[in-house]
């Protein structure tokens, strides 16, 4: 039985979702369908690139990825299905796979061929749905396009680390359902260039010394009136390892979130400040 996955920006209100789903059921009747989104920022490639990384590594091996963002075929948006990490990728090669592909090297990569065959301003459901299929019988990707050995890097998913790695200056790349701001910067990355060195993160006029394991950290549970937290700014690596900038118990219709509160958006700059043993003061970006 296949396991085959949704990721869009088609959202719910147009007839692209069912009719998708409706064509890869003529195809395998006793298919599995699940939708990891279908609420992508339009056209929002590092959005994408981020839940997908953070989706996938839930399903079973050999689970079939039909991720369609930014999907309409050209010279420079070419259509490529990935073998990865015991995973199937049916994607644009638009910078979708680099934050998955940065960690772990593609077993293997082709372009797709068959629009020779196919002719499709919807290729999602003409051309993606048809290599699911033919993946999910058993096929072979060598069939259905020519091996190739690279995929589109997205420099904006990747953070900068200055020269004398005292500074990574970073991005937003994800505003979560909470208004909560996700960076790209991994906490890996900070470990690695930090060794334990203090720091100061900054987003604007924000700026934060301390990182906390979990959102309630930040609560004094022995105070007599803990709501008095409720709204209180944090900065903490979330599930998925990435420098988050959240809201305490954030809610986008009353309290507002990080997003809204501190004013940051997708691509705003989040820089990282190490103090070097020799130097007293944080140094200057």
């Amino acid at each position: 039985m296949a396991l085959i996955t949704l990721t869009t920006d088609f959202g719910l209100k147009d007839h692209f979702v069912g009719a998708v789903k409706g064509a890869i059921y003529s195809e395998l009747p006793e298919a599995t369908i699940i939708d990891i989104t279908h609420e992508i920022t339009p056209f929002n490639i590092a959005e994408t690139a981020y839940i997908l990384k953070n989706a996938y590594k839930s399903f079973p091996k050999g689970t079939i990825h039909i991720v369609g963002v930014d999907s309409e075929l050209s010279i420079q948006n070419k259509h490529i299905a990935i073998y990865l990490d015991d995973h199937y990728f049916i994607c644009p090669d638009n910078g979708i796979i680099s934050m998955i592909a940065s960690e772990i090297n593609p077993t293997k990569i082709v372009e797709i061929n068959i629009h020779d065959h196919i002719e499709s301003s919807f290729p999602v459901l003409d051309v993606f749905v048809k290599v699911a299929s033919f993946i999910a019988r058993g096929g072979k990707l060598d069939v259905i396009g020519k091996a190739i050995e690279d995929y589109k890097k997205m420099v904006e998913i990747q953070p900068k680390i200055n020269q004398e790695k005292t500074i990574i200056v970073g991005g937003v790349i994800y505003i979560d359902n909470y208004g909560n701001v996700i960076s790209n910067i991994s906490k890996k990355m900070f470990e690695e260039i930090g060794k334990d060195r203090p720091f100061k993160i900054t987003a604007r006029r924000y700026t934060f010394d301390k990182i906390y394991t979990q959102y309630n950290d930040i609560v004094n549970f022995e105070s007599t009136d803990i709501r008095q937290f409720d709204g209180k700014k944090l900065a903490l690596f979330n599930s998925a390892n990435y420098l988050e900038i959240a809201i305490y118990r954030s809610n986008l219709k009353t309290v507002g979130g990080a997003s809204t509160l501190l004013g940051l958006d997708y691509r705003d700059r989040i820089t990282v400040e190490f103090i070097n043993p020799s130097t007293p003061e944080f140094t200057t970006i």
